[in-house]
C-alpha cells in the first residue's frame, strides 16, 4: 500500500528567539518522535554530524532525509557514502551553482543522476531560491532537456520569486503542475506573493493556504499515479526560523512554529485521505 510519510525539518526546530535558548539535538529528536512524525530532514555533509544524528535517533524509528549542497559532481560522493552507511529515505540535493545557460547545467545534473544510480540511493533535486533551480522558467527549461529529472518540490520559492497574482491564472497553474509532475518528494511551507513563509493559522492567510493545498493535492495524485504499489511519499514540514518566519517588533516569531507544523501535518494527512 502506498504511504505518506511526514518528516519534520531539524532546521525548522531552531528557535532563534531573543531569549537565546536553543534546545539540544536530543531534545528536538525527542519532541519530533513523541509527536509522531515519521522522520527528520537534516544535513548529510559532515561525517561527525551524521554519526551524532544517527546516535540521537537510534530506537526512535525515525527515518532521515539527507540534505546536501553540491557545487560539483564530485561533491555528491560524500553524502552518498554517508547515506550508504547511515541509510536515508532519499538525498535532497540543493544545487549550489547558478549557471546562466541550461547547457551548462546538464553535465552537473547528468553526473549527479549517474552517481545516484550507481549508489542505488534516490537523489532528488530541490527547487530553491539562490540555486540552479531558483527561477521557475529556467527550471522548466531544464525539464524540457531532462524530462525525467527527479525533483523535490518546494513551491514557496517559485510563488514568492514570480509574485503570482491572486487568484493564480491558468498559465501559472500549468507551470506549477509541470513541476509537480516531476516531484518525488515535497518540502512544505505556505508563501504569499510577497513573503516566502506566512503564518498558516492566521484567517486572512487562508486563500494562500488553500492554494498550496490545491497544488499539493495535485502533486500527491500525480505521485500516486506513477509510484509503485508499496512506495512511500515523503513530505517534510519546513516552517523555518527567522528570517523565514515573520517576526514582531520584539524580534520573535508571531506564531508558534511547532504548533503550526503540527497543523500543517494535520492538513496533509487530510489531503492524503481525500485522494485515497
Amino acid at each position: 500500500m502506498q504511504k505518506l510519510l511526514i518528516f519534520q525539518s531539524l532546521w525548522a526546530m531552531e528557535r532563534r528567539d531573543t531569549d537565546g535558548y536553543e534546545r539540544s539535538l536530543d531534545e528536538n529528536i525527542a519532541m519530533i518522535a513523541k509527536a509522531g512524525f515519521d522522520g527528520i530532514s537534516a544535513h548529510y555533509t559532515d561525517r561527525r554530524d551524521v554519526e551524532r544524528l544517527n546516535d540521537a535517533i537510534r530506537g526512535t524509528g525515525l527515518k532521515i532525509e539527507g540534505t546536501c549542497f553540491p557545487r560539483s559532481v564530485e561533491d555528491l560522493r560524500l553524502p552518498l557514502e554517508l547515506a550508504g552507511e547511515f541509510p536515508v529515505s532519499h538525498i535532497n540535493l540543493q544545487p549550489d551553482v547558478r549557471p546562466r545557460r541550461v547547457a551548462d547545467c546538464l553535465p552537473l545534473l547528468d553526473g549527479w543522476v549517474q552517481l545516484a544510480e550507481e549508489a542505488g540511493i534516490p537523489v532528488f533535486i530541490e527547487t530553491h531560491r539562490d540555486r540552479m533551480t531558483s527561477d521557475l522558467f529556467f527550471t522548466l527549461d531544464l525539464l524540457d532537456r531532462r524530462p525525467d529529472l527527479p525533483l523535490l518540490a518546494d513551491l514557496s520559492h517559485f510563488l514568492v520569486a514570480r509574485e503570482f497574482d491572486y487568484p493564480v491564472d491558468a498559465e501559472n497553474h500549468a507551470m506549477i503542475h509541470r513541476i509537480l509532475r516531476n516531484a518525488r518528494a515535497f518540502h512544505g511551507r505556505v508563501a504569499s506573493r510577497e513573503q516566502v513563509q506566512i503564518e498558516i493559522s492566521f484567517p486572512h492567510h487562508r486563500p494562500w493556504v488553500d492554494l498550496f493545498l490545491q497544488w499539493w493535492s495535485y502533486g500527491m495524485r500525480e505521485w500516486r499515479n506513477r509510484a509503485g504499489a508499496d512506495d512511500a511519499l515523503v513530505f517534510t514540514c519546513e516552517l523555518g526560523p527567522k528570517p523565514y518566519a515573520i517576526t514582531g517588533a520584539d524580534g520573535n516569531d508571531t506564531t508558534d512554529r511547532w504548533t503550526e507544523a503540527l497543523l500543517l501535518r494535520q492538513m496533509l494527512r487530510a489531503l492524503w485521505a481525500e485522494i485515497g
